[in-house]
């Protein structure tokens, strides 16, 4: 039986939305999958692909996860007998030990979960978490300077191996 490589799923890709600014501005320790509550001209929303998770982050209240600041932009046709808030905070599913562990992370350790990916699994949509510690000013210079040094290597690499 061959493996599912996600052209099933609706709009053609399992990538709904990417935080790409996340990885520059926190360092990860963790990554975890969530579910979404939405609704129905969300789910329409975002199946023509108009998501941003580039503002958001996950806040526990009252022993839940919510998303704030993940923008939805509703669709005309879709939302006319409802009145959409695109920017409407949304409960995050997960299991309750998880949930349990990510609000004492968050409130005794100084983490924050940011959100990475918005991705389709199967007819559901999922976020990534990440468990995640803000860069300072020194760390952003050292990761650009890492990145620059490998992107430098590779180039001396390819040249070194076509010369040869």
């Amino acid at each position: 039986m061959s493996k599912k490589t996600g052209k099933d799923t609706p709009n053609g890709g399992g990538t709904i939305a990417l935080n790409k600014r996340a990885r520059h501005e926190y360092s990860f320790e963790q990554t975890f999958e969530a579910g979404l509550a939405l609704q129905g001209w969300e789910l329409k929303a975002i199946r023509a692909g108009r998501a941003n998770i580039g503002d958001a982050y996950a806040v526990p209240l009252n022993g839940e996860l919510f998303l704030v600041g993940a923008q939805i932009t509703p669709l005309i046709q879709a939302s006319t007998h409802v009145i959409a808030n695109d920017r409407r905070t949304r409960k995050l599913l997960m299991h309750r030990r998880e949930i349990d562990m990510l609000i004492g992370r968050t409130q005794r350790d100084g983490y924050t979960l940011i959100p990475t990916a918005l991705y389709w699994k199967g007819n559901k949509v999922k976020a990534q978490l990440a468990l995640a510690r803000g860069k300072k000013l020194h760390d952003k210079r050292e990761a650009s300077k890492e990145r620059d040094w490998n992107r430098e290597k590779q180039r001396l690499l390819r040249r070194h191996n076509k010369d040869a």
